[in-house]
This record gives structure tokens, sequence and C-alpha cells, in this order.
């Protein structure tokens, strides 16, 4: 809904999807769980 904000997020990215989850300086466009615990350094339990 906030124009300026949506164009920042293109800009960012490139991207016009959603969602974007930046961790640090990287991003992830969609929701990937395998690169989010990767970025978050996450170990998958056993």
């Amino acid at each position: 809904m906030d124009r300026a904000k949506a164009k920042e997020m293109i800009d960012k990215t490139k991207q016009m999807m959603v969602p974007v989850i930046f961790v640090g300086d990287k991003f992830i466009v969609g929701f990937n769980q395998m690169k989010l615990d990767e970025l978050l350094e996450i170990k998958p339990q056993a």
C-alpha cells in the first residue's frame, strides 16, 4: 500500500514478489526455509 516502500524494495532486490526477507546484508525473495536457516545459522534438529 506504500508505493515509496514498494519502489524501494524493487530497487534493492529487482523483484516484485513478496515476501522479501532481509538477514544482515542478504535478502531472500519468497519463503525459503533452508536459506533462512543457513543465514541465521540454525542447525537442523535431529
